[in-house]
């Protein structure tokens, strides 16, 4: 009750709550918004009998594949656009040269991946209203009529899938600014967390049906209370690096450890598997609109079982904890902030010797992060798929569901805190005292 009461007291932060909850419910009524021209009926058993990639891609999208809303690209042509621009910004001068430009140059990197966006959504829209002009469902056509008004359906489509990912990319930028958590990943996490419902249920029906064996399903669910037990341990698992307080940094001479510097196991959280999935969901999600020979292989390799794809997924995690790692967190300025602050790592030299251990320390525990996130997003994809079950609920999406609710919940406690931080501020009285030497 003390947390409720203190989010209850907090008008800021119950504002946010309430604002990044309302931003999802709008992106959940817009996922029930169907794309005019389309069987909605007929395109909902079609989806719904695919497996693989579709499977996949439909539960990162909370189920408006299925359905074909207007929201059937999600986020993810956003989430492609700001990963082609990071890898830009750290190879092309000029765009390296702006991210130093401070805001002014973030502004122009974000104008510039919204364009990015609004290219790729024109790409995967115009693929999947071909796709679907061309195709039926135990010959019922997907399309209702080639003309949407006086607009060709491509056109429709086109328009249509691209606002709501634009629409989309408001949201989220909403509420990362004006809400509580970073909104892509809410999203994201909202989209998931529809499915678990359903989920549920296809399972439960399962076993009802004998279709399942009540042993393999109690092993499913406690295989997923594993993966949420073993995520959360490592989520919030830290490798401590001790530091201690020069007499010049204003410590008492008696004083030695004083602080620490935190490094969390998984330096990188949930953006890796995002990002692999974001890369690979685009071209494997072409591949289903192509007909060629060589596209069917390639689109086989890339559903989410196929050896091809998690040899890929395995390699893009791994990359990504990396990268992201050099992005967020820079060696060199941590040292030169604990040099200038009067702080040094016992047994290692101030400046550049802090920088290389630090980098040193991290790189360690990124090996280590990157197999923990491939074993995670991998391993219970592969096992659930040997189960034969006929949904997709893998350890990316508990990765991302408890990754993002852990986030969440620490900016809740860090606004929690500062109201009592503010409380006991207002309340101490402070006196000044002349000091006579």
């Amino acid at each position: 009750m003390s947390a409720l009461d203190g989010i209850a007291k907090n008008t800021d932060l119950r504002k946010r709550i309430l604002f990044s909850l309302t931003m999802l419910a709008v992106y959940r009524f817009g996922v029930h918004i169907p794309v005019p021209g389309v069987d909605g009926t007929t395109v909902l058993k079609f989806f719904s009998n695919q497996g693989g990639i579709f499977g996949l891609f439909n539960t990162f999208t909370g189920g408006a594949l299925n359905q074909f809303s207007i929201f059937a690209l999600g986020i993810m042509p956003y989430i492609s656009s700001s990963i082609i621009f990071q890898l830009l910004t750290a190879v092309v001068p000029y765009l390296e040269q702006m991210k130093k430009e401070g805001e002014h140059g973030r502004k122009k990197i974000t104008q510039y991946t919204r364009y990015g966006t609004v290219v790729l959504a024109v790409v995967q829209g115009y693929a999947i209203s071909s796709w679907l002009l061309n195709s039926n469902f135990e010959g019922q056509p997907l399309v209702t009529s080639p003309w949407v008004g006086f607009l060709p359906f491509r056109v429709m489509t086109i328009l249509t899938l691209t606002a709501g990912t634009c629409f989309i990319m408001w949201l989220g930028e909403q509420i990362s600014e004006r809400g509580l958590g970073e909104g892509a990943s809410l999203i994201i996490f909202a989209g998931i967390a529809a499915g678990i419902p359903s989920g549920a249920l296809n399972l439960l029906n399962l076993v009802k049906n004998n279709e399942m064996s009540g042993l393999v399903g109690l092993t499913l669910v406690a295989m997923m209370i594993i993966v949420i037990g073993l995520i959360i341990f490592l989520e919030v698992g830290q490798r401590r690096i001790p530091i201690h307080f020069s007499q010049k940094g204003g410590r008492l001479p008696g004083a030695s450890q004083a602080s620490h510097l935190p490094l969390k196991i998984n330096l990188s959280g949930v953006i890796p598997p995002i990002f692999a999935s974001s890369l690979l969901l685009f071209p494997a999600t072409l591949a289903q609109f192509v007909n060629a020979p060589w596209v069917n292989q390639l689109r086989d390799s890339l559903s989410p079982t196929g050896g091809i794809y998690n040899i890929l997924f395995v390699g893009l995690i791994v990359f990504f904890c990396f990268f992201y790692t050099e992005i967020v967190m820079n060696p060199n300025e941590i040292a030169e902030n604990l040099k200038k602050g009067g702080k040094f790592i016992p047994g290692i030299r101030a400046g550049k010797s802090t920088a290389e251990y630090i980098q040193r320390v991290m790189d360690r525990i990124n090996v280590g992060g990157a197999i923990y996130l491939s074993a995670i997003c991998v391993l219970p994809g592969l096992l659930i798929d040997k189960l034969n079950t006929p949904f997709y609920f893998g350890g990316t999406s508990l990765l991302i569901l408890v990754g993002v609710a852990l986030n969440t919940t620490q900016q809740i406690q860090s606004y929690l805190l500062t109201q009592k931080y503010e409380s006991f501020m207002r309340g101490a009285k402070v006196r000044s005292r002349r000091v006579t030497y």
